[in-house]
């Protein structure tokens, strides 16, 4: 295996796992290691849930993100997510939906073709995809996730061309499934600008996907049971040290999958947000406990997709 492992070392990628765990030397823009993410913040009702509670447990909140898809969210909804966002310096990022597992197509719901879902279905699902991009945009986000490369490419291309605004991030979903360095270097040529690596990828694999990139890794401690139920808080201080810059996500064990959310279940959605704060103030708490020196940001850090208002928005947005 010698060979390939030489070839490899000669496109500047490890040539296996880092099982000797190394120190990122990488940081965010302000010289940070961690930044947190809350997931599933279906709305602005949800969002207010997250400051409420970050206030309450003392703990700083960078980003949430959102899973409906701004296709199921009215203009207000969206403007007020971005205007309260805005006013605490928070970043929001929003899925650009829909895709094969909401579309009419077999494969998506089949045993062996569940991986096809969260692609997009033919170009018209393309089309639909960046056009919840756009509208975003036009109402003052400037994150989106997306689980398509053949998306990430082209919206990627329409920022270049100013379709979008230049400030636009795109932040891959965990949904995208990349398991190794060469392809999250990949979609890091292609424009991602942060990547949720899957949820059970060892520390060893982690530090060899730093080795190969630099865009920030959005890591879930707490995993989904969808997405495998990991409650990985103990492991905490060791992915700070070797995947910064990161995002440590919270998601929550033992908890239903409401997407695609709505009014019909506020209740249930505003439960989970704010259970999901809590267990980032005990995350955050063991990081503090056994990696006191860990540096996370300030709200409002450089590098931040912050929501842009009114009419700078629309006139950044192209529109």
């Amino acid at each position: 295996m010698e060979r390939t492992r030489r070839f490899l070392r000669g496109l500047g990628l490890p040539p296996g796992d880092a099982h000797d765990l190394p120190s990122s030397a990488k940081r965010f823009p302000d010289g940070a290691q961690y930044r947190v993410e809350i997931p599933s913040t279906e709305g602005p009702g949800a969002l207010a849930a997250v400051v409420e509670e970050a206030e309450r447990w003392g703990i700083t909140i960078h980003r949430v993100s959102q899973g409906s898809g701004v296709m199921l969210m009215t203009d207000d909804e969206i403007r007020e997510m971005a205007a309260l966002a805005a006013s605490r310096r928070m970043e929001v990022s929003l899925f650009a939906r829909p895709h094969a597992g909401w579309d009419i197509g077999a494969m998506a719901v089949s045993s062996a073709g569940r991986t096809v879902a969260p692609r997009l279905r033919g170009q018209e699902q393309l089309v639909q995809c960046l056009e919840d991009v756009r509208r975003a945009a036009a109402h003052g986000i400037r994150s989106v996730l997306l689980a398509d490369e053949g998306a990430l490419w082209v919206a990627g291309e329409m920022r270049r061309a100013g379709e979008l605004p230049a400030e636009m991030q795109f932040k891959i979903s965990v949904m995208m499934a990349s398991a190794n360095p060469a392809a999250i270097r990949l979609m890091e040529r292609l424009g991602a600008d942060t990547y949720n690596i899957p949820t059970d990828l060892t520390l060893a694999q982690i530090a060899a996907i730093r080795a190969a990139v630099d865009l920030p890794l959005d890591i879930y401690v707490e995993a989904p049971d969808d997405l495998g139920g990991f409650v990985r808080h103990y492991e905490i201080p060791e992915i700070v040290r070797v995947a910064a810059p990161v995002y440590l996500k919270f998601g929550l064990r033992n908890a239903p999958n409401i997407y695609p959310a709505g009014q019909h279940l506020e209740g249930v959605s505003l439960g989970l947000t704010r259970e999901r704060v809590r267990r980032a103030k005990l995350g955050l708490d063991l990081l503090a406990r056994y990696y006191p020196d860990a540096v996370g940001s300030e709200l409002g850090a450089a590098g931040l997709a912050l929501p842009v208002l009114g009419e700078a928005a629309a006139a950044s947005a192209g529109k």
